[in-house]
């Protein structure tokens, strides 16, 4: 899958985030560190997300680009 994420500059080094997860951010002291980091946030905000929907009905739907 692929996810758009936005970077920053600051002054300790990068901030990154994706704005189609809520809540979704990392860090890191380069802009290589930060992307690493930021996709191990969106697998471990996945994961977090399936789990508490496990026993909850859920439905697929497709939106047309």
């Amino acid at each position: 899958m692929e996810y758009r994420v936005k970077l920053e500059k600051t002054e300790e080094g990068y901030a990154v985030w994706c704005p189609g997860l809520p809540g979704c951010w990392s860090q890191g002291t380069t802009e290589d560190e930060a992307l690493e980091n930021i996709r191990d946030a969106i697998k471990t905000y996945l994961a977090t997300a399936e789990e508490l929907a496990k026993d909850k009905v859920t439905r697929l739907i497709e939106v047309p680009a």
